[in-house]
C-alpha cells in the first residue's frame, strides 16, 4: 500500500540544500538563525538572490514573497532606483564619518510626509528608535514609567521586553534586571478607562502603542482609542508615543497617524524609511526632540541634555536608498496599486476557506493581511478589515501556523512569521492567482492530515 506524502515529507524533499546550510548554521548560531522569527522547523529555507515580489532559494525554488525584507521593502527586491543610488554612494564612500548632503534630504522627505515629524533624529534600527523615544521621554517629563500594551511589539531593549506576550501588569523577560521591569506597565488594549486610571496617578512618562493594534494589526485596535487615547495623554501630560516602525509609510505614504488624522507627540519609525537598508528614526514635537540639542550651558550638556552617538546614524548607504524609497512613496501610487490587490487577496482567500468548509478568516489593513486557521471566526465579507463588530481575532494555533508556513512554501508563497505577509507596490495580479492557488492547495493537504 502507497504512503502518502506529509507537508514536511514534501518540505525536505524540495530543500535539501537549505537542510545542509542549516545544519551548518547549527554549528555557527543560536538555534541556527539570526532572527527569531526566521526559526522553523525542521529547518528554514536558505535564500539565494531576489527580484521585485520574487526571490528564489539555494535550491532554485522560486517564492513569491510576502515576508518583503520583514515589512521593508514597499517596493520590492532590488528595485533599479534604489539600487543605482546605493551603487553610485558605495563609490563615493559609504561612511564618512560627518554630516553629508544626503541625510539633510532623507530627513526632510520625512518631515515633509509625517504630520507628528517637526523634527528628526536618526538611528540604525526600529529598535533604536524605540529605546531613543522612551529615553526622550522620560527626560522631558521627568517621569519613570512607561504605560504599553499586551501583546504590542517595540524591538527587543530592555523598556518594552522584545515579547509579544500578553504581560499582565508585570513584564518578564531572561536577562532584564527587576528594577528595570518595574517601570514598565503592560495592560490589555482598547481600554480607556484602564488607561485614564493608570495615567491619572502622574507616573507615567509616557505610552507607547502600535497604532493599528498588537502584532502590526494582528489583534486590530478601534480607530476611536486613537483619538480618545491622544486626549487623555494630553491631560495628563504625558508623551504619546506610535510606533510606525511597520505602518509608517505603508498605511499611507504619512503613516497610520496621517491616514486616521491623530497625531502623536513622538513617532518611532523603520523598515520602509531605510529603502531596505538598515535604518530608523524618531521624530516629534520640537520640545521633546531637543532634549537631545546642545546648549551653551555645561550644566544642561552635562546633565539634562540626552546623549545620542550611533556610528551609523544616518550612514550614507542608507540615506541614499531610504531618499529614494521616500520619494517614490510620496506619490501614493504604489499604495493605491498594493492595497487593491490586498483587497483581492483577503477576498480571494477567504472565498478558499468559504468553499472547503476551513474554520479561519483572513483579514489586515491597507497593504498587510493575517491569517487566522482553526479556530471560529466572522465569515461575511466585510471588506479587508476584521469586522468591526465582533470579538477579537483568536490566536492561530502554533501547529497549524508551522505547517501552513511549510505547505506554502512547498507550494512557492513565503509568508511572514507563517500566517500573514506584505504586498508591495511591485506584487501583481499573477502573483495574488499563484499565492490563491498555493493556500487551496495546502489548506487541502492540512486537512488531509488533519493537523490542528
Amino acid at each position: 500500500m502507497a504512503t502518502t506524502r506529509t507537508i514536511i515529507d514534501d518540505y525536505r524533499r524540495l530543500h535539501p540544500g537549505s537542510q545542509q546550510l542549516y545544519e551548518e548554521a547549527l554549528r555557527t548560531f543560536p538555534s541556527g538563525v539570526t532572527h527569531d522569527i526566521r526559526y522553523t522547523t525542521p529547518f528554514p529555507i536558505f535564500i539565494d538572490h531576489a527580484q521585485g515580489s520574487r526571490k528564489w532559494d539555494v535550491d532554485r525554488n522560486e517564492y513569491v514573497d510576502y515576508v518583503m525584507g520583514h515589512g521593508a521593502l514597499f517596493l520590492g527586491h532590488a528595485h533599479p532606483l534604489i539600487t543605482q543610488a546605493v551603487v553610485d554612494q558605495a563609490q563615493k564612500g559609504t561612511h564618512y564619518g560627518a554630516n553629508h548632503r544626503l541625510e539633510l534630504e532623507w530627513g526632510q522627505r520625512v518631515k515633509e510626509l509625517v504630520p507628528s515629524a517637526d523634527e528628526v533624529r536618526f538611528t540604525s534600527s526600529g529598535t533604536e528608535a524605540t529605546l531613543m523615544a522612551v529615553r526622550l521621554a522620560r527626560a522631558y517629563t521627568g517621569r519613570d514609567k512607561l504605560l504599553k500594551f499586551d501583546h504590542h511589539f517595540h524591538g527587543w531593549q530592555d523598556y518594552v521586553v522584545g515579547t509579544r506576550a500578553a504581560e499582565s501588569d508585570s513584564p518578564q523577560a531572561a536577562g532584564v534586571p527587576d528594577p528595570t521591569l518595574g517601570n514598565t506597565v503592560s495592560i490589555p488594549q482598547g481600554d480607556i478607562s484602564l488607561v485614564d486610571d493608570r495615567l491619572r496617578q502622574g507616573e507615567f512618562a509616557a505610552v507607547i502603542l502600535e497604532p493599528t493594534g498588537a502584532s502590526w494589526g494582528t489583534v486590530p485596535l478601534r480607530v476611536d482609542f486613537l483619538a480618545d487615547l491622544r486626549e487623555i495623554t494630553t491631560r495628563h501630560n504625558t508623551v504619546l508615543i506610535f510606533d510606525e516602525v511597520v505602518t509608517g509609510f505603508r498605511v499611507s505614504p504619512g503613516g497610520v497617524q496621517a491616514h486616521f488624522g491623530v497625531t502623536p507627540d513622538v513617532t518611532t519609525l523603520a523598515k520602509i524609511l531605510a529603502g531596505g537598508l538598515p535604518g530608523g528614526a524618531v521624530t516629534g514635537k520640537v520640545d521633546i526632540l531637543s532634549m537631545l540639542e546642545f546648549r551653551e550651558d555645561p550644566a544642561w550638556n552635562a546633565g539634562h541634555r540626552v546623549a545620542h552617538p550611533g556610528t551609523f546614524n544616518a550612514n550614507p548607504l542608507s540615506a541614499a536608498a531610504g531618499s529614494i524609497m521616500l520619494a517614490q512613496v510620496a506619490t501614493g501610487n504604489h499604495h493605491q496599486h498594493a492595497d487593491q490587490l490586498n483587497e483581492r487577496l483577503v477576498n480571494d482567500l477567504n472565498y478558499v476557506l468559504q468553499q472547503t468548509g476551513t474554520q479561519g478568516r483572513v483579514y489586515g489593513l491597507a497593504s498587510y493581511f493575517h491569517i487566522v486557521l482553526g479556530k471560529d471566526c466572522p465569515v461575511e465579507r466585510d471588506g479587508v478589515e476584521w469586522p468591526a463588530h465582533a470579538s477579537p481575532p483568536p490566536r492561530m494555533p502554533s501547529a497549524l501556523t508551522a505547517a501552513l508556513k511549510r505547505g506554502m512554501l512547498n507550494h512557492g508563497v513565503d509568508l511572514m512569521g507563517g500566517n500573514g505577509g506584505f504586498v508591495s507596490g511591485v506584487h501583481t495580479p499573477k502573483d495574488i492567482g499563484e499565492t490563491v492557488k498555493a493556500f487551496e492547495d495546502t489548506v487541502g493537504e492540512m486537512r488531509v492530515e488533519a493537523i490542528s
